[in-house]
């Protein structure tokens, strides 16, 4: 296991801990590791050990490498890296030249003094929650090998869970940051819709897709947050926040250990008081009639052209959407709207909202079926159940491991109104130490 990212700048640069060595590290934790888990689809180690000499070179020399120094990072494989084939999961895009620059994410990273080293798993252009890939292999959890990372930032979850990177790039349109990290046991983040750029990334649907990235810890979240969008990290704040929880359709349909990993959280804070959040179905059915129609838009011709290329089980998805009314499409812009207002109304009574990650934990591949309050529901689509409904609103949100519901990881959802994400992550370093606090 690599030390934090806060602990490796740290030492980095104050010239006691060699960026060289640490990458050296990093890569030697990818290579143990990596052959059981599959979060990787390229290592890039000569890369990588050039820019460690870099960073060493300018802290020999009495400069400033940057927050990150030394820290090593990896990428889900739909951020342009500079050299190599950007392949978004998929087969449809191996045969396109290497990017010719890195994308505005990754290169933010590396300005901070943070290493890339390589690309990650992901599922086919995003779409979905398991990284079962049918062309680069299934991700498997480091907490359980039989058990998906989740998607579709699988890879990204998984490799910070292993240990092979303290912190790492990807996306989230329905819940592809706040997947991985709740069956991984990590810590992601969803800043609010635009604030990190999105140049050089392959976009799922445009209208939803956000930059994120998972890390383990809280504070080493909010380093990565200050790269990339330049705000202050001091995240300590006196203030207590109201928190909202949500009934109905947000407590219903989960295991005993979910509803659990709720009670623990909702327990470390001193004010809380039940809130609605309306027509939740409809919100989730709309994130996905957008999701679902801007997506198919964006791979049409590769659908016309090679379809044999696609993942069936993508390929089906996408051609779905392409069927979709564009009447439905409009509808669904349209309550995007009145939704993002509703909910903003709701932080008029709370600073932020407690809600559950995912209804259960991570599946093992190859389940089709779970069991939730006594009824039986197909495990691929209920996966989003909580994620989905507050995706297309564009707010922050942080997903945090809660320790002591169940042998296996569990998370939470913190969520902000827009450009919360300093109180967001003050609120989640409390609610982090009073867990650990407690545990002991």
């Amino acid at each position: 296991m690599l030390p934090s990212v806060s602990e490796i700048a740290e030492q980095v640069r104050g010239g006691h801990l060699r960026a060289t060595e640490i990458i050296d590290r990093a890569l030697g934790v990818i290579a143990a590791k990596d052959r059981a888990i599959n979060a990787f689809t390229t290592v890039t180690a000569e890369r990588a050990r050039q820019r460690a000499k870099e960073i060493d070179a300018v802290v020999g020399s009495g400069g400033n490498p940057g927050i990150l120094a030394g820290v090593p990072f990896a990428a889900k494989d739909l951020f342009d890296i500079e050299g190599i084939v950007t392949l978004a999961g998929s087969r449809v895009l191996a045969s396109k030249s290497p990017a010719t620059k890195d994308a505005s994410a990754v290169q933010a990273l590396e300005q901070a003094g943070a290493i890339l080293v390589g690309a990650l798993n992901m599922e086919e252009f995003a779409y979905g929650f398991l990284t079962d890939n049918a062309h680069y292999g299934r991700t498997r959890n480091p907490h359980n090998l039989e058990r998906t990372a989740g998607g579709s930032s699988g890879g990204t979850g998984a490799a910070v869970a292993a240990g092979m990177v303290p912190l790492a790039l990807g996306t989230d349109t329905n819940g592809s940051i706040r997947i991985p990290a709740s069956f991984c046991g990590a810590v992601g983040m969803k800043p609010t819709f635009g604030r990190v750029s999105r140049a050089g990334m392959i976009p799922l649907a445009p209208s939803q897709d956000h930059v994120g990235w998972i890390g383990s810890c809280v504070s080493d979240v909010a380093l990565a947050w200050r790269a990339l969008s330049g705000e202050d990290p001091s995240i300590d704040d006196n203030r207590t926040p109201v928190v909202g929880l949500a009934d109905g359709y947000f407590a219903e349909r989960m295991s005993d250990d979910v509803r659990l990993a709720l009670k623990i959280a909702c327990d470390q804070f001193r004010e809380h008081r039940m809130v609605k959040i309306p027509v939740p179905d409809t919100a989730r059915a709309a994130a996905y009639a957008i999701t679902s129609s801007e997506a198919s838009a964006l791979r049409l011709e590769d659908l016309r052209r090679h379809p044999e290329l696609f993942d069936p089980s993508t390929r089906y998805r996408f051609l779905a959407g392409a069927l979709l009314p564009a009447a439905w499409y409009i509808k669904a812009k349209q309550f995007q709207a009145w939704f993002r207002t509703q909910l903003e109304k709701l932080f008029d009574e709370v600073d932020l909202l407690l809600l559950p990650a995912s209804p259960f934990v991570a599946p093992r591949f190859g389940e089709e079926v779970i069991e939730l309050d006594g009824s039986s529901y197909p495990v691929r689509p209920t996966i989003g159940r909580f994620t989905q409904p507050i995706s297309s609103v564009g707010f922050p949100i942080i997903c945090l491991p809660i320790a002591g519901a169940s042998p296996l990881p569990i998370g939470v959802q913190l969520v902000g109104r827009p450009n919360s994400e300093h109180l967001l992550l003050a609120t989640a370093l409390k609610l982090e130490r009073a867990l650990a606090t407690s545990s002991r």
